[in-house]
């Protein structure tokens, strides 16, 4: 029996603070988003704790009537709780050297093994069919960590939103990128 997880990067957002919202048209996005959904069954919705990565999946979730889990380690990486004027050219680096930190940040490594973990644990549950709505940069670690193709490039074509599915068969990962 093959096992799916629907990776969403959220839709557009009017900043990068954990708090910032859906843009207007982020929350069209999102209605778009549901429909997108609605032939594929999902039996559990995971979320960022970020207010726009809750916002892009609220909709789908009141629609299906599941309940959003809310889980840490699906927040964004964070490069570094310094300002960083070079933050493009350092991101950059994080995708070379993925051991490279910067002040107060995590590593590449280190952020791809936390939202890891949570694919992993997914994919050893009871759901078949789960949606887990996330953040660009720590979505492209994830998909990385299945495909040592995807990369920083990869990451500057990502759209808001944008779905991936991760899909375990005999222990065998294959990842496709479904939104159009």
């Amino acid at each position: 029996m093959a096992k799916h997880i629907y990776v969403i990067r959220h839709c557009e957002a009017k900043g990068q603070s954990p708090d910032a919202s859906l843009t207007e048209q982020g929350f069209q996005q999102a209605e778009v988003l549901t429909e997108f959904f609605a032939d594929k069954k999902i039996d559990r919705i995971i979320t960022s704790p970020f207010l726009r990565a809750i916002q892009t999946i609220e909709p789908l979730s009141k629609r299906e009537n599941i309940n959003v889990e809310i889980d840490e380690r699906l927040s964004e990486r964070i490069l570094s709780t310094s300002d960083l004027p070079d933050w493009y050219e350092k991101l950059l680096a994080t995708f070379t050297d993925m051991e490279l930190k910067f002040e107060g940040g995590e590593s590449s490594n280190e952020a791809m093994e936390r939202i890891v973990n949570v694919v992993e644990e997914t994919f050893k549950s009871e759901s078949e069919h789960t949606i887990i709505a996330s953040h660009g940069n720590i979505m492209t670690l994830l998909l990385k960590n299945y495909n040592s193709d995807v990369n920083f490039q990869f990451w500057t074509r990502l759209s808001n939103p944008d779905v991936f599915q991760l899909s375990v068969k005999d222990h065998e990962v294959t990842l496709e990128r479904i939104w159009e």
